[in-house]
């Protein structure tokens, strides 16, 4: 009986330590990918062609004193 319960024993401690903990599963992180564009130029001459479409209406809408 008494071998019985050691071999019972010594094979519950080994199936628990073999079967402990869960699968290793290892993520490799990636590092973001940084893309720089360009601002477009379209704001910087559309600006100066609305001011100018501007003072040459004032001018041509200009009071006939």
């Amino acid at each position: 009986m008494n071998k019985v319960m050691t071999a019972a024993v010594a094979l519950s401690l080994m199936g628990s330590a073999a079967f402990a903990g869960g699968p290793v599963v290892i993520v490799e992180e990636v590092e973001p990918v940084v893309v720089t564009e360009r601002a477009s130029t379209s704001g910087g001459v559309l600006i100066p062609l609305l001011i100018g479409a501007a003072v040459l209406c004032a001018v041509a809408c200009g009071s006939d004193s």
